[in-house]
């Protein structure tokens, strides 16, 4: 199928974008990546009356690592992220996740602020995002505004962004020196969206006791959500038993729907199961600097 008719705009500038934004409202949708946009405007899910391209937007187009943070604009493409050393280093969820997201060639197009504006649930970046602490700083016509992750996402493909407002940046809090991380995902291929998956990262004093914990689910609910579940590892050195009550209290704690893919039960039950072994390994890499 063709998207139905739209004009085509290239905003030179974020304070022009928001201008065009404003001025359009709804019948304005940015087009940066168009891996996820694209696809619905041609089964016309999608009808834009105005298109904004903001890919050449070169100052959205960075990576930078400060003593507090670090910071990724919108319009950067996963695989450059995917290659940057400098991520690997500083931001090593992010750096595992990338690789589970669709295929080469995806990740070639898609944009760090596309992917956390389109807010597919059963997506890795929104749920790293979310396990990280992380931050959305978005631009509109009042300025900009930072968005904690947990107050950002609010239902399938919907978020707190305004319709005059665009994604600037996201931030990421400055990776602590002992402490681990892990993402696992069920998917029926390498590529395809998660059935079910977490990513999750974990703290440690130097005696190896545990004294933060986060793990966010993704593909169990209409946003990524964080497992409360995880923060009873505080004050232990996740051993066996410990993971395994964190492993029950899990799967009763998640409430996700059956689909055409998959049954509720077998979500809960994987769950826990995930929710064990990326929390034992994120434990493991943790201590790895205190031994």
């Amino acid at each position: 199928m063709k998207p139905a008719p739209f004009r085509l705009e290239t905003p030179r500038s974020l304070g022009e974008c928001v201008e065009f934004l404003t001025e359009h409202g709804d019948e304005a949708k940015i087009l940066a990546g168009g891996q996820s946009l694209v696809p619905l405007m041609n089964l016309r899910l999608a009808q834009p009356s105005v298109l904004l391209d903001i890919g050449g937007l070169e100052a959205l187009d960075f990576v930078e690592k400060n003593e507090q943070s670090f910071r990724i604009g919108a319009v950067t493409r996963l695989r450059d992220l995917e290659r940057d050393a400098n991520v690997a280093e500083s931001q090593p969820l992010l750096a595992e996740a990338l690789p589970y997201i669709g295929h080469i060639q995806i990740r070639n197009r898609t944009t760090v602020g596309g992917s956390i504006a389109h807010a597919d649930p059963a997506a890795e970046l929104p749920a790293v995002l979310l396990a990280c602490g992380g931050t959305i700083k978005s631009v509109g016509p009042n300025g900009e505004r930072e968005i904690p992750a947990n107050n950002f996402f609010e239902s399938y493909f919907s978020t707190n962004l305004e319709e005059d407002e665009v994604i600037a940046e996201i931030e990421l809090p400055r990776w602590k020196p002992a402490c681990g991380w892990s993402i696992q995902e069920v998917s029926r291929r390498h590529g395809d969206f998660s059935l079910i998956g977490i990513a999750c990262r974990v703290s440690c004093d130097e005696e190896g006791v545990v004294t933060e914990a986060a793990a966010a689910f993704f593909g169990v609910g209409a946003t990524p959500s964080l497992a409360e579940s995880a923060s009873s590892l505080v004050g232990t050195k996740a051993d066996d038993e410990a993971l395994r009550q964190v492993a029950e209290a899990t799967t009763a704690e998640l409430d996700p729907p059956t689909d055409i893919h998959v049954s509720a039960d077998y979500r809960k039950q994987v769950g826990g199961a995930l929710a064990r072994r990326s929390l034992s390994i994120a434990y493991q890499r943790a201590t790895r600097s205190i031994t």
